[in-house]
């Protein structure tokens, strides 16, 4: 698999979705042609990532090009250096998460947004779940938090919540 190319590729395969979506009646099993399909799983994307991205940029008006793809990036390290490019076989069940209204140290979303982010590193995000929501985007703009800079974070604090909550409460008291 060509890595340098990497990046113009993922751009050249969001293109593409992003025009078929915009003709109208496409799914995420349609948006795509095999070819693109299997570069995404090659590179631990799937297809439904790209579509919500794609969904929501054209419903929404983001998240950018920019924003996914720096997501994806994180995403394709972690699969490629840390998964040896082997898909997880699990899946987060979305009915464990905690409550959209929950707050940890006075800071609401955050409880739900850290069992999201390392579903969506370790390749377990179910399709019903997007990493990069309306709900994720307002906690990130409200916080001034690179959606992609969150999800290294947790990478780096794989197993510590208590770290990443301080960076985010110092992220939260310096604004």
């Amino acid at each position: 698999m060509p890595h340098y190319t990497f990046s113009a590729t993922f751009r050249a395969v969001y293109d593409r979705a992003a025009a078929r979506f915009a003709k109208g009646g496409a799914t995420a099993t349609s948006l795509l042609e095999p070819a693109d399909v299997a570069f995404l799983a090659a590179n631990g994307v799937t297809t439904q990532h790209l579509f919500d991205y794609v969904d929501d940029l054209a419903n929404y008006g983001e998240p950018s090009f920019d924003q996914a793809h720096g997501i994806e990036l994180v995403r394709r390290d972690y699969f490629l250096n840390v998964q040896d490019g082997r898909p997880s076989s699990s899946v987060l069940d979305a009915a464990t998460l905690p409550a959209k209204s929950d707050t940890v140290r006075g800071i609401p979303w955050l409880p739900r947004l850290l069992p999201k982010a390392r579903a969506k590193l370790v390749g377990e995000l179910p399709s019903s779940l997007m990493y990069g929501c309306g709900g994720d985007r307002a906690f990130f703009a409200q916080h001034d938090i690179l959606p992609h800079e969150f999800l290294s974070l947790v990478w780096r604090h794989e197993n510590d919540d208590h770290a990443i909550i301080d960076w985010v409460a110092r992220r939260v008291k310096s604004r």
